[in-house]
């Protein structure tokens, strides 16, 4: 089994860096509200990384580019180890050491997706997907998670049309993710919280703001 990295919290003048997540369905907003939150962390005088899943390093990037490629033919299982298999390397390259240097991370989809996509929408076992994700992938549970919930047919028509292989598979199959997003946050209650995205980009930011003032 591969080592867990060690993500210790180092204390920094404007106080413990933080792994801070934010996730939910295609189009529900995600990178507008990841760089209004980076802003809004630099303002405060904290140093914050901004990453994306799955990618954020050379080979996650190779990966994406696999995953998301419409020529590719891939098992829901297939698709869950690549998936943690990018986030490894992100976390073994980029947020781990960012925050061993006492710097923030705000990351673009994490665990939620995986275990919505992959459990949900593609019905593995719940308990297969939440091991790989704790286990094999060696990844520790974020500070914080911060789903943004908005309603399926809304985010479909603010993404517009779709670029890739995961967003042709349509409403129904983003029904799915979107339930498996709510179940995320269930099971894994200490660290989640569902935030309404039904809203102009400056009210979304200001909720996902208080929610994140209580980690800091």
């Amino acid at each position: 089994m591969l080592a867990l990295v060690n993500l210790p919290p180092e204390q920094s003048s404007a106080g413990p860096a933080r792994l801070i997540v934010l996730d939910g369905v295609d189009g529900c907003g995600k990178s507008t509200q990841a760089l209004r939150l980076v802003a809004h962390l630099s303002g405060l005088g904290r140093q914050v990384e901004h990453v994306r899943e799955p990618g954020g390093t050379t080979e996650g990037e190779l990966l994406r580019d696999l995953l998301l490629d419409r020529d590719s033919d891939l098992s829901p299982g297939v698709e869950a180890l690549l998936f943690c298999a990018a986030r490894r390397q992100l976390l073994e390259k980029r947020i781990g050491p960012c925050l061993e240097a006492g710097t923030s991370v705000v990351c673009e989809r994490f665990h939620p997706s995986t275990f919505a996509y992959q459990a949900f929408a593609w019905g593995l076992p719940e308990e297969q997907v939440l091991e790989l994700l704790h286990g094999w992938a060696g990844s520790p549970e974020p500070d914080l998670t911060l789903i943004l919930d908005l309603p399926v047919q809304l985010a479909a028509e603010r993404r517009g049309v779709s670029t890739d292989r995961i967003e042709d598979r349509g409403v129904d199959f983003q029904d799915q993710v979107a339930l498996g997003m709510k179940r995320y946050a269930e099971v894994c209650f200490k660290t989640s919280v569902v935030i309404d995205a039904d809203g102009d980009e400056d009210q979304v930011a200001a909720r996902v703001a208080e929610v994140v003032r209580g980690v800091l």
